[in-house]
Parts: C-alpha cells; sequence; structure tokens
C-alpha cells in the first residue's frame, strides 16, 4: 500500500480479513475511507509536515504524532500496526477503559498514558521483537521511509523464537469446513453459506472433517 503512495491512517485489528478456501492465507487490508496519498500529486514530493491536524483514525491504536496533530505519514501505518499486535497478543491496551467526562478529556488521557508508556512494560509478556518494532517506529522520521525488510525480519524472528514452521499451514487451516456449496450462486450468497456452515459446526461442538 505504501509503495502504492498510500497510507492507510486508521490501522487497527477489524481492517485485516483473511481470505477463505483457495484465499485462506492470504491476509487483506479493507477500509480506505480515512486512506491518504502522501505523495504530492503536483510536485511528486513527499507531503509537508503540518500541525494543528485533527486526530483522524481510531484513537485506540493511533500513533502519538497523530494525537499531538502532526500530519500522518507511513511511520504511523507502523506505530498503529505496532499497537494492533500489542493488543493481540496481551488481549488489551493501558489506554482502553480510561474515564472521562467527554471525548477530548478521554483524547488527552489517551495520549497522555501513550507519552508515559515504556515500551519495556507496555511489551511486558509478549515477544521482544515486538518491543524492537514499536522503538523502530517510534523513532522514524516524518519522511523516512520505513525499512519493511527489517520489520520483516523482527516478525520472522517471533516465529523463530517460538519454533513455528513456516509451511504455510495456519490454524484456522485446521478447522476443516466442509464448503459444499453450489459455485453457480453468486458470492454474496456463497459467504452467507459458509458462514452459517461454520457457525452450526462450532454450536454442534463435533468435530469437523471435510
Amino acid at each position: 500500500m505504501h509503495k502504492k503512495g498510500f497510507i492507510h491512517r486508521d490501522i487497527k485489528p477489524e481492517n485485516f480479513l483473511l481470505g477463505s478456501t483457495c484465499t485462506n492465507s492470504t491476509i487483506y487490508i479493507i477500509d480506505f475511507g480515512l486512506s491518504k496519498n502522501y505523495i504530492d500529486s503536483k510536485t511528486g514530493r513527499h507531503i509537508n509536515h503540518r500541525n494543528n491536524k485533527k486526530l483522524i483514525g481510531t484513537v485506540r491504536y493511533a500513533s502519538i504524532n497523530t494525537h499531538l496533530g502532526v500530519e500522518q505519514s507511513r511511520r504511523d501505518d507502523i506505530e498503529g500496526v505496532v499497537y494492533a499486535l500489542i493488543y493481540l497478543l496481551r488481549g488489551y491496551l493501558p489506554w482502553e477503559g480510561i474515564p472521562a467526562k467527554n471525548k477530548t478529556e478521554k483524547y488527552n488521557k489517551i495520549m497522555e498514558t501513550k507519552l508515559e508508556s515504556v515500551p519495556e512494560i507496555l511489551c511486558k509478556g509478549i515477544p521482544v521483537n515486538i518491543q524492537l518494532l514499536l522503538k523502530y517506529s517510534l523513532g522514524l522520521k516524518f519522511e523516512q521511509e520505513p525499512d519493511y525488510d527489517h520489520i520483516r525480519q523482527l516478525l520472522f524472528g517471533i516465529g523463530d523464537e517460538y519454533k513455528f514452521a513456516f509451511d504455510g499451514i495456519y490454524d484456522w487451516d485446521k478447522l476443516k469446513i466442509p464448503y459444499k456449496i453450489d459455485i453457480k450462486e453468486d458470492a454474496k450468497t456463497k459467504v452467507v453459506k459458509e458462514e452459517e456452515l461454520y457457525d452450526k459446526h462450532l454450536n454442534s461442538g463435533i468435530s469437523i472433517s471435510k
């Protein structure tokens, strides 16, 4: 996405989907309603650094610079991805559920909590490479291109640490759902029927085999 000249600006777990059947090893990113071109169409150069910008995106995963009103760039997407990973690994983020009288106060308290958060504490109990990735994202400059190879190496390092087999077979592949659906049916009908099958077998508590 970044290589196409766009930033997402609303990174969160809900905006990542897994393919089904023949594309079940593909992760899709969706919801580009807040996306923006970070390359100026007139000059062909990176957009300018600006301040006093309104917070755009989901506050839980928003970068610190986004809270501070700085124009978003590629670094903010990367930081958002790290917060999403921490949330998925720990099940919560320390700035969730902060009591506040109104949205402005809540956003300010969330920003303060993020600013006070120490990576070593925020990432306690999860792979150290997530902590390294957070520190890396926080150190990126506004126009700096993220080192995607370095990011991939950190993520693959987690797999090595936990001895994951990079064989293209994922946990969801092991749940074999009998897709007995007429291929002539339209895509919408097929999706509904697949979901019905999935819910039916989950609720039955029986072993599913293809």
